[in-house]
């Protein structure tokens, strides 16, 4: 064990956000009642160990309907599903319990709205996350009075051609990068000055809140780890604030993969976690420390959460 101390300081908020302890209590509460196995259309949420323990539960998580034995219960992810898995859903005669952030269900409400209003709409997000799908899908054919494209950069927003930019709207990933999306925004302005956006911004409180925490902690560490898994957004967008900064950055949400030469000459940590990564595995990081080096442990203040979403009838 080193002789030098570390300091520790653990962002606030961290961790699960009220989205994510619904999605899993959905799929707890349908495992009780239902009993196992039970079906999870994609994971319920993008974090490894918290699929991991699911499944010792019962739980099978698909990509298909197809793969669903017909008349068995099928959860909807928190990132939320298009309207042509919910046709799907019915085709198969499944019984679809909605974990759908409620978040994700006010953006796809927008998306519903704006099309029936007739407007061309803007999608800020990254191709191939089952949000940005969920989300897109709300409209299931493009037409001329119906149009959704997406945008990643604001390369995409210079290559963009629409047909009529005088009936124009955005909308955007729940989990993105609050300062990364308002550049997208403004360049959507700047060539539309006639767009139109949410009356409130898209991006959750959540994200917000766990950037903000990150953005009080640049500075001030030599290192930041994030816990959170590869295939979560609001993790990887975490990373990225800190890295973006030029201080050394690591995401983790697999203890073994812990190494001890990141502490290196490292004199002040941060930690925060992803609002998919349960705070035990928090505690499993600064467990893998202790055992490198003696360590001195501060929360930094940060806005309190209260939110809590309904469930759904299960």
């Amino acid at each position: 064990m080193s002789k030098e101390m570390i300091n520790i300081s653990l962002a606030n908020p961290r961790g699960f956000c009220a989205g994510v302890e619904r999605a899993i209590l959905i799929v707890e509460k349908t495992l009780e009642k239902y009993g196992a196995p039970i079906y999870v259309h994609h994971e319920v949420v993008h974090n490894k160990f918290v699929i991991k323990g699911l499944k010792e539960k019962g739980v099978i998580f698909v990509e298909s309907l197809k793969e669903i034995p017909k008349s068995s219960h099928v959860i909807f992810s928190a990132h939320g599903v298009s309207k042509a898995v919910v046709k799907e859903s019915d085709k198969f005669n499944l019984i679809s319990i909605d974990a759908t952030c409620p978040l994700v269900t006010k953006v796809h409400r927008e998306v519903n709205k704006l099309s029936n209003d007739k407007y061309t709409i803007i999608m800020i997000g990254h191709k191939g996350h089952p949000e940005v799908e969920g989300t897109m899908g709300q409209i299931e054919q493009n037409s001329l009075t119906s149009q959704i494209f997406l945008v990643e950069s604001i390369e995409d927003v210079n290559k963009l051609k629409v047909s009529n930019p005088n009936k124009l709207s955005y909308v955007s990933q729940t989990t993105l990068s609050i300062d990364d999306t308002k550049k997208i925004i403004d360049a959507l302005i700047v060539k539309y000055p006639l767009i139109v956006g949410p009356k409130s911004n898209d991006i959750c409180y959540a994200t917000q809140n766990r950037q903000e925490a990150v953005k009080r902690m640049i500075g001030k560490h030599d290192l930041v780890f994030v816990v959170g898994s590869k295939n979560s957004s609001n993790s990887n967008r975490l990373l990225d604030m800190v890295k973006d900064k030029d201080i050394d950055a690591v995401l983790i949400d697999d203890m073994t993969q812990f190494q001890s030469k990141w502490l290196k000459n490292k004199k002040n940590i941060g930690i925060t976690a992803g609002a998919s990564a349960p705070e035990v595995l928090v505690q499993d990081l600064i467990h893998e420390i202790k055992k490198i080096t003696k360590v001195s442990i501060s929360e930094i203040e940060g806005i309190q959460e209260t939110t809590i979403f309904k469930l759904p009838k299960i």
